[in-house]
């Protein structure tokens, strides 16, 4: 999760990212600290930008900033380690081995990031794709507008049947699985490279074909044009739906114009379709929980909570009506495990206020009660992203580690049937969604396997780059 702050804290954006959570009290617009290197660099070739030297950075930035000081070591040697992501890793191996920081902490690139977030910039055949390791089985969940995929014909419930860089070296995707498990299936589709070319062989419709693929640059739409808002009738009764991506900035006229059309219609039941969501901007989850609250004026949103060395910035997020916002009675919220960081901190955020008329459909979420900031080395394009601060409701819940089911007082255990479009009223978690909505009686979803990102269904988890860019983070399955 990614949050923005006033002017106690000018310039911190913070993010609850996907593999977050934390309140919001300012514009979306704001950049991050630039920490000056430590030490001072002594060489002007390097310009600060030795291994050692950036591994000091980020040692001294985490003993500042880091939220489990007290799982920090007491002491740990930089030259024993070949890179600063090993060092990084070894910084936060006892938070980690308590499912605190499941690699949240990390190093990236500012300009990739701030190309992200600012316009859901990113490279590649633009889908989500998910697998069935025990069959040796591809899918497409998800094709992104305007990106080569989709123009290829390639969308949602898609069969991947084998990938090669030509025609000729086609390797079946149930061989690569035998071979090398996920990691054989990820390299074989190659690296966020525009320009890059895969030859695909797939199928849909029971219709089989070989498909040539370039990867390209392309913008990732928060909201889709196709199916991300949609007004459903559910038996004469008006149901909102919306379906959001990822928390970036673009979001932002997306979801106003969404609520905007709710609130014209007197809707005050909705969907909130989070399922793929892994995080980003608090700014935009703040907003999301503004737009469904119009009768919350004032209430607390969430509460942030620094270590104790920062507690100034500590904070308390309040209700903030806008002028779409509508006044929410009953809220659906579709989830997975690949649902995490922002998307947990709107759902948290509605429990304290609408109980079991707030409801969790799908499967469990991820389990990211905590949310990073952004500490730059601008010489090096190194960018530290490191769990600074975690949140919670206005009930003070917040540590939902193992997911929000056992947190929420409604659920509905439902499918991903993705063998139909998002946003169908008859595909299993919409469906699963509207009977909650009409009081139709369902199954609670159980918190059994909550600590892995399995997402999409009980035979089906999210393929994960072995490497995954900042794009990769926030949208979970991104290729």
């Amino acid at each position: 999760m990614r949050q923005t702050r006033s002017a106690s804290l000018v310039g911190l954006v913070a993010l609850l990212s996907a593999c977050g959570g934390g309140g919001d009290s300012g514009s979306s617009s704001a950049t991050p600290i630039t920490v000056i290197p430590t030490p001072t660099p002594t060489s002007t070739a390097t310009s600060g930008c030795s291994v050692l030297e950036r591994q000091n950075w980020v040692g001294a930035q985490m003993l500042e900033w880091y939220l489990f000081l007290d799982l920090f070591p007491a002491t740990l040697d930089p030259t024993k380690y070949s890179s600063v992501e090993e060092y990084l890793n070894a910084l936060t191996a006892n938070a980690r081995a308590q499912s605190k920081d499941r690699y949240f902490t990390y190093l990236t690139s500012i300009k990739a990031e701030d190309a992200f977030y600012a316009s859901g910039s990113s490279a590649g055949f633009g889908i989500r794709l998910s697998y069935d390791s025990a069959a040796g089985r591809l899918f497409v969940n998800e094709a992104f507008e305007d990106a080569p995929a989709l123009t290829a014909g390639i969308d949602r419930g898609t069969e991947i049947l084998a990938i090669g860089s030509t025609a000729d070296n086609l390797q079946t995707v149930a061989s690569l699985f035998a071979a090398g498990g996920s990691t054989a299936v990820s390299s074989a589709l190659g690296t966020s490279t525009a320009g890059l070319v895969r030859v695909l062989r797939v199928t849909s419709g029971g219709v089989q074909r070989d498909v040539t693929v370039t990867k390209a640059d392309y913008s990732i739409q928060p909201v889709s044009s196709r199916y991300g808002v949609k007004v459903l009738d559910d038996g004469g009764r008006k149901v909102g739906y919306v379906n959001l991506r990822t928390f970036i900035t673009p979001a932002d006229p997306q979801l106003r114009a969404a609520f905007d059309m709710f609130r014209a219609q007197g809707i005050t039941q909705v969907i909130v379709d989070l399922r793929y969501n892994g995080g980003g901007l608090v700014s935009i989850a703040k907003l999301m929980g503004d737009l469904m609250g119009a009768n919350r004026a004032g209430s607390v949103f969430s509460y942030t909570t620094f270590n104790s060395q920062k507690t100034a910035r500590n904070e308390t997020a309040y209700f903030t009506p806008q002028p779409q916002s509508i006044a929410s009675i009953k809220l659906a919220f579709i989830g997975t495990g690949g649902t995490a960081s922002a998307s947990e901190l709107v759902i948290n955020a509605f429990t304290p206020y609408l109980h079991a008329n707030s409801a969790l459909i799908g499967s469990n979420t991820y389990g990211k009660p905590v949310g990073q900031i952004p500490l730059d080395l601008p010489a090096c394009d190194d960018r530290l992203r490191v769990i600074a601060f975690r949140t919670e409701n206005a009930a003070h819940v917040g540590d939902y580690y193992t997911g929000l089911a056992t947190k929420v007082e409604a659920s509905c255990q439902a499918g991903d049937d993705i063998f139909r479009p998002l946003g169908d009223p008859s595909e299993a978690s919409v469906k699963g969604a509207l009977d909650f909505l009409g009081g139709r009686t369902c199954t609670p979803i159980s918190a059994a396997g909550t600590q892995s990102a399995q997402s999409l269904s009980s035979k089906r988890e999210t393929l994960q780059a072995p490497r995954p860019d900042t794009s990769q983070r926030e949208v979970p399955g991104l290729f």
